[in-house]
């Protein structure tokens, strides 16, 4: 084969990595990949972005007789290298044909991009932007909700063709909602307790203060899950952003806040799966995309969790399960069919154990790889 990998040096090869996925999924003829906006894709690759202010990086394509058929993203975050004083390197924006020689060039040339810029490992694929983290091992029938990664399985056997090897599987549980469910009595009761003896308020954002619970949900966020795996301090800066990119999807009620004496000590955000509603776009916003989501979005029946936190000192107090009964009790009158409790850890039982209590189950995988360089 005739392959080459190129640096994407200017924007029509910056257009080229960005709409690569558009063409590859429609070749290889996968109806489960949700093309995401490409208004949107536009923001994230551009050098206005801040979460690439951070990090050192660089975009290839890889070409086979001249033609994209590949891409991927080698990123230095250099945030993450100096919170956890380990300098990994990352890789990202991953796809490619089902050709192990066209996919070894690719990680072939993340993998030196690294090694000469003194990373002494490679971990990916992991994402700048939108957290995404992961190749999908298990639940590749599942369309992907919002800001949760897809792709084909063969992308597995590439990494370990290469010789990437396992570092982290994060977990996704789904709740069934669709047959009368209800909480258990003994949940309920659970619940009353929690709240009586912490004396603990749930209260949902208030969009006039967008702003202002914005930072707070920031600092409760980086303060409570400093330490989890994989976790690196989001800036300000990013968090505008992601608040912005959310602020006409997002549902503000199933964005919470725990406090006590108005001392935020927790936060769970919870969003409607928009991607129901952009797959049908293809990508494109406009002319009608953005009345459709806007109409749209009103008859959602699924819901994903995407971040939930509680401050150190407040922890294993069960306060987790606050949230998910004021989750239920905001949703259930909408008729919901499906809930998602998304990136879990696989170790994290402290979240796991709780859910599966509620009739969870573990729906799909997604696995982090890691090799020495």
């Amino acid at each position: 084969m005739d392959y080459q990998v190129h640096f994407v040096k200017n924007n029509k090869d910056l257009k080229a990595f960005i709409r690569l996925p558009y063409w590859l999924y429609k070749h290889i003829n996968d109806k489960t990949w949700v093309p995401p906006l490409l208004i949107e894709e536009k923001k994230k690759y551009s050098k206005t972005n801040p979460s690439l202010t951070h990090c050192d990086y660089q975009f290839f394509l890889l070409l086979k007789n001249g033609k994209p058929v590949g891409r991927i993203c080698a990123f230095i975050h250099r945030h993450a290298v100096k919170q956890w004083k380990t300098p990994v390197g990352f890789f990202g924006s991953y796809e490619c044909l089902d050709d192990r020689e066209g996919s070894k060039r690719l990680l072939g040339e993340v993998r030196k991009w690294l090694r000469d810029r003194d990373m002494i490992c490679m971990r990916g694929p992991w994402d700048f932007d939108t957290k995404e983290y992961g190749f999908v091992v298990k639940g590749y029938d599942q369309q992907p909700m919002m800001m949760a990664p897809y792709n084909p399985p063969y992308y597995n056997d590439q990494m370990e063709a290469f010789g990437l090897k396992k570092v982290k599987d994060l977990l996704a549980y789904e709740l069934d909602l669709t047959d009368g469910y209800h909480l258990p009595s003994r949940f309920l009761k659970l619940t009353d307790r929690i709240a009586k003896r912490n004396r603990i308020n749930i209260r949902s954002i208030n969009m006039k203060k967008l702003e202002n619970d914005v930072n707070i949900l920031l600092k409760v966020a980086n303060v409570s899950t400093y330490s989890n795996w994989g976790y690196v301090e989001v800036t300000d800066a990013e968090a505008s952003a992601i608040a912005q990119s959310m602020k006409h999807i997002a549902d503000p009620d199933i964005v919470m806040i725990a406090e006590i004496d108005s001392k935020p000590i927790g936060y769970l955000i919870a969003l409607p799966d928009i991607n129901i509603l952009i797959k049908k776009m293809n990508g494109r916003l406009l002319p009608f995309g953005f009345i459709q989501l806007l109409i749209g979005r009103k008859n959602i029946r699924q819901y994903r969790i995407w971040a939930l936190g509680i401050i150190p000192g407040y922890q294993r107090r069960a306060i987790d399960t606050l949230f998910y009964r004021r989750l239920y009790e905001i949703i259930i009158p909408k008729n919901p069919q499906r809930l998602e409790a998304n990136y879990v850890l696989e170790n994290n039982l402290a979240m796991s154990n709780p859910i599966q209590k509620l009739g969870f189950k573990e729906s799909k995988r997604y696995r982090v790889y890691e090799m020495s360089i």
